[in-house]
């Protein structure tokens, strides 16, 4: 009787912090939506949702945004500094920020590409200047190599195979157990201690600027669902660009990138700089001592290269 008794109050301790974790995962899901509401406007694109930033007059430009994040991540400076040339589209990637998951658990780029392309269509821009930083470098790469595009620049972006396994993180969810038993787990007790720490380590070894975190609003990416697609998305991407790799030199439009030598996230040395002589028409601007975020800690070297890539394109 009382190993039962035991049983009996071990299921209902499981239970019952099973039901504090989704309702503290919901509580602060919610806080997120309400705290960053959408700062544009919502795309319906085959019956998915887009979220799309759009700013200023002139060349359509569209701004993609990396893992673990969302269109906020530009909306902080990059935006403005470039409406008074461009319109500037930021939109948030399929299953973060605002914008739907893709159906059926895809997580491919092209799937993320096709869903982009469709809503800058609806918004008329059917040849833009792709700006892409890290992840979302390679979704524009994706988007420049299979779609118009007037011109591409690439910030930080993981273009070519690399060596060793991902995080600890990303290993425990690459399968559908792992993110079903770690992600709620993950949306109701990271604290925002551990959202600091990896925000600073992701700058490293810049320092992020002042208010960077308040605007980003990091709980919106800590959403159960958001924290799955992302998981996917990035487990799924190393086989994705091995399969890509033989086809970047067809990238045959004006290609800017920009990379910094003490980035520790997508190093230098393994993708842009082996990357560049590839391609029929890149330029690769190589920033000493900076890390993984340059459009926050060297604007004025990112802003040249946009600006580089809309002259040689006949954009200006």
């Amino acid at each position: 009787m009382t190993s039962r008794r035991l049983v009996a109050s071990g299921l209902l301790g499981v239970a019952a912090l099973a039901g504090l974790t989704g309702w503290r995962a919901h509580a602060r899901g919610a806080r997120a939506l309400r705290d960053y509401p959408p700062e544009g406007q919502l795309l319906a694109v085959d019956g998915l949702t887009v979220h799309a930033v759009v700013r200023g007059e002139g060349p359509d430009l569209v701004l993609i945004h990396g893992a673990s994040g969302s269109s906020r991540d530009f909306t902080f400076s990059l935006v403005d500094r470039l409406a008074a040339n461009y319109r500037v589209i930021a939109f948030d990637r399929p299953g973060l920020g605002h914008s739907s998951p893709l159906p059926d658990n895809d997580a491919s780029l092209t799937g993320q590409v096709a869903v982009l392309k469709a809503a800058a269509d609806l918004l008329g821009a059917r040849n833009p200047l792709l700006v892409g930083q890290s992840y979302g470098g390679t979704v524009a790469m994706t988007w420049a190599l299979t779609h118009p595009a007037a011109a591409l620049v690439t910030l930080a972006a993981p273009a070519l195979p690399w060596p060793g396994a991902l995080s600890p993180w990303y290993r425990a969810t690459a399968s559908g157990l792992g993110r079903a038993l770690l992600v709620p787990l993950a949306a109701a007790w990271v604290p925002e201690s551990y959202v600091e720490a990896q925000v600073a380590g992701v700058f490293a070894p810049d320092v992020p600027p002042p208010g960077y975190l308040a605007h980003l609003g990091a709980d919106l990416t800590l959403r159960p669902a958001q924290l799955a697609a992302n998981a996917a998305q990035i487990n799924s991407l190393r086989p994705q660009i091995v399969a890509l790799e033989p086809r970047w030199p067809g990238l045959t439009l004006p290609v800017e990138m920009v990379h910094g030598t003490a980035d520790t996230v997508v190093p230098l040395d393994i993708h842009s700089r082996p990357l560049a002589p590839r391609l029929p028409q890149a330029t690769l601007t190589v920033i000493e001592g900076a890390g993984h975020m340059p459009h926050h800690t060297h604007p004025e070297t990112v802003l040249a290269a946009i600006r580089r890539a809309a002259a040689r394109a006949g954009l200006r």
